[in-house]
């Protein structure tokens, strides 16, 4: 662990920085005293992709395998438009 003065942090703040940067903590004293203690980020898990429901099997269970043509899907956003 690395040690570093508040004088060194407001100067020479890059080199604390890089010791942050390369895995150290670093303790920030004043008049001897530690009084901040500075440490990168914990590691980032990375997230499993989330699995998507198929939908197209769930509309076949639904619908016991009926498909609705475009054609029918048409006539019906026809016959509904403007009726809200």
């Amino acid at each position: 662990m690395k040690t570093a003065s508040i004088r060194q942090v407001r100067h020479d703040f890059n080199t604390v920085l890089d010791w942050i940067d390369g895995g150290e903590q670093v303790e920030i004293s004043k008049r001897g005293k530690v009084v901040a203690l500075l440490s990168p980020p914990p590691p980032v898990k990375r997230l499993r992709p989330r699995r998507r429901p198929d939908f197209a099997a769930r509309l076949k269970m639904r619908d016991s395998g009926r498909v609705i043509s475009m054609r029918v899907m048409d006539e019906i956003l026809a016959d509904s438009k403007g009726s809200y």
